[in-house]
Order: structure tokens, then sequence, then C-alpha cells
């Protein structure tokens, strides 16, 4: 047994599309006007006069990424390619490396040798953040990717995401990781077990 659906009787002015577009140019003139005339303090929509002036962002605005230090300055990445690979856009490229002999993470921990964002290619989703188990990429820089017309400009390395600070202006991360010889770290390393 076949069912229709019944199509809702259509007008002559709902078909011609007349009179809702006449309601969207009214709405739009009618703002137009009463930003036109209104006093400065009484307007309902505010121009900006970018880049010369800026608003204020939301405490959540995913900025410009940058990547967190750890006390002595070295990067808290531990190249675990799970920002790279939780990005949609496949914008982030990091290639690991081992740290020296003498140092006390070497065996067990690494580090990325190359670490760069095509910030081009980005959505700004926020998934690398997310995806990130060392708090060391983040999106909290408050501001955008400023304007260029050249490419390299948009492709930023490890120095270049290092180099920018966060909201408060510091280059730590908000959540820190107590690593083994902090003072606050809980005491079971790789060396001392459980």
């Amino acid at each position: 047994m076949a069912y229709k659906i019944h199509k809702p009787a259509r007008t002559l002015a709902v078909q011609s599309y007349v009179v809702e577009a006449a309601k969207g140019i009214a709405f739009t003139a009618g703002r137009f006007f009463q930003n036109t005339f209104a006093s400065a303090d009484n307007k309902k929509i505010a121009t900006v006069r970018y880049p010369e002036e800026t608003r204020d962002y939301p405490e959540r605005f995913r900025g410009v990424h940058r990547l967190t230090h750890r006390v002595d300055g070295s990067p808290r990445c531990v190249a675990c390619l799970c920002c790279s690979t939780a990005c949609p856009a496949q914008c982030i490229h990091i290639e690991p490396a081992e740290y020296e002999a003498g140092d006390s993470r070497h065996g067990y921990e690494r580090f990325p040798k190359v670490f760069v964002i095509d910030e081009l290619r980005c959505v700004f989703c926020g998934y690398c953040v997310e995806a990130c188990p060392c708090d060391a990429i983040r999106m909290d820089t408050g501001y955008h990717v400023p304007a260029s017309t050249e490419r390299e400009h948009f492709i930023f390395d490890k120095e270049t995401l290092m180099s920018i600070p966060g909201r408060d202006g510091t280059f730590v991360t908000g959540n820190p990781r107590h690593e083994p010889g902090d003072p606050s770290h809980p005491g079971i390393d790789r060396e001392h077990g459980h």
C-alpha cells in the first residue's frame, strides 16, 4: 500500500517570495537607519574599525596555537602524535626525537625535533588541545592569526609556537603536570617504582 504525502497549499504570494524578500529588506533598512541616526551609546550594532580597534574575545576563544614550556624552558610536548592524529585538517606535522644519553628522560620520553602547524589549513576546532595528554598545545592566546599575504607567515614552527605567550602573558600551562624531580611530584617514577 503506497502512502501519499500531501503538500500544503501554497498561495501566489508564498510561491513568488516577494513578501519574504520585502520583509528582509525592511529589516535590513530598519537596522541601517537605527544605527545611522542613533547616538553612539544607543547603537544596536557596534562597528569595529579593525585592526585599529578590536573587541575583547571571550575567555574560551580559540586563538592562535602555542606550545607550553616546562620549568626548564623545554617544550612539554612528548611527541606522542595524539594532536596530529586527532586533527581533522591534518595541519600538524611532528617529527619525534630521543633525548641524549645523559638526560634523565632518555629512554622513556621523546621530544619534538620538528613541530609545524599550518594555520591556513587549521579549522580551529580545538581537537588537538583536547587530545594532548600533557597539555602541551594550547589555543588560549586570546588573538587570531595576523593578516598577511605571504603563505610562509602562516606556517608556525616549534620556535614560533614556543615564543607565543598565553592570554595571561606566561608560557606555562594552567594545568601543571607534576614531573619527576618536581617538589609536587607524588614520588612514583621509573626509578623508584611504587
